[in-house]
């Protein structure tokens, strides 16, 4: 029975991180009629949103005491909700930016960088990686070079820009393993997506042009990014962790990378040189090695 539930979780996870990987293609298609914080900012409200009804069924009759300003500001998955959202609306800003300049796939691969570089920063809570944590960044290292850095040894204005992204991604997945244990991880999923969406749109106004136009032509990629990538798989991830291993949930959602160079040579036609094949490959490994022998 126990193995029937681990399998069924990982199948979950399989799911989630071909959603998250594919979701790479609609976010480039949307942009192509909304600006990228516009794009971020709807999406995160749409998949908040989804979250929302099953925090009102864990909570049905919430208790107000001492104000509604002073219960707001005390409660933990608002401040957790605050923290991550922050840092989730950098994360998803820089990602999103990044996909103007780059391809869907390449966005995949180094976005992944993050299952690296979460046992990098941990040092600084002094966590210590093993010798597959190090061995698996070098090998991301010389892949990340060979995908990304052209032969004029200048680095890709896209591929920076995820890059970047993918330190905010890691802090993000920190910040989490801190905060869910202690609190209800649906309702922090909601407030951080509710953060992230207010802080993009409020952003998207004054920096973008957000037309009716503009949002009915990203409908379908909005719709895709919103209840399946934010909210639909995040649901999946938190129910199937409740019964897979935490190495297997890594290593299957770090496979989104996969996903996504796939999901852009079907739909988008991208296709990548043998020197970007080689540095994907590299990079995947060093993924694979950090997470088995770390």
């Amino acid at each position: 029975m126990l193995n029937q539930r681990v399998y069924r979780a990982d199948s979950l996870l399989m799911f989630a991180a071909v959603i998250w990987g594919s979701a790479f293609v609609a976010q480039r298609v949307g942009m192509s009629y909304v600006g990228p914080l516009t794009f971020n900012g709807v999406r995160f409200f749409l998949g908040a949103l989804v979250l929302l009804p099953l925090t009102r069924r864990r909570d049905p009759k919430p208790k107000v005491e001492g104000g509604l300003l002073r219960s707001m500001i005390a409660c933990p998955v608002i401040r957790g909700g605050g923290l991550a959202g922050l840092v989730l609306f950098s994360g998803a800003t820089l990602q999103q930016v990044g996909l103007v300049y780059t391809t869907a796939g390449k966005a995949g691969f180094i976005t992944g960088l993050y299952v690296i570089i979460v046992p990098l920063m941990g040092l600084f809570w002094g966590h210590r990686p093993g010798w597959g944590g190090w061995l698996g960044a070098c090998l991301a290292t010389v892949g990340l070079y060979l995908l990304s850095v052209t032969e004029a040894l200048t680095f890709a204005p896209g591929d920076l820009w995820e890059l970047s992204g993918a330190f905010f991604w890691a802090a993000h997945v920190l910040i989490l393993s801190r905060l869910s244990p202690r609190m209800d991880r649906i309702k922090l999923a909601c407030a951080q997506y509710t953060v992230c969406a207010l802080l993009s749109l409020m952003v998207a106004g004054f920096t973008e042009a957000i037309t009716l136009d503009g949002l009915r032509g990203a409908a379908i990629p909005i719709l895709y990014g919103g209840i399946l990538s934010v909210g639909v798989a995040y649901t999946l991830q938190v129910v199937a962790q409740r019964d897979a291993p935490p190495s297997h949930a890594a290593i299957i959602l770090s496979l989104e990378a996969v996903f996504a160079a796939l999901a852009g040579w079907l739909l988008l036609g991208e296709v990548l040189s043998f020197r970007g094949l080689m540095g994907c490959m590299l990079m995947f490994a060093g993924m694979l090695t950090a997470l088995l022998r770390s």
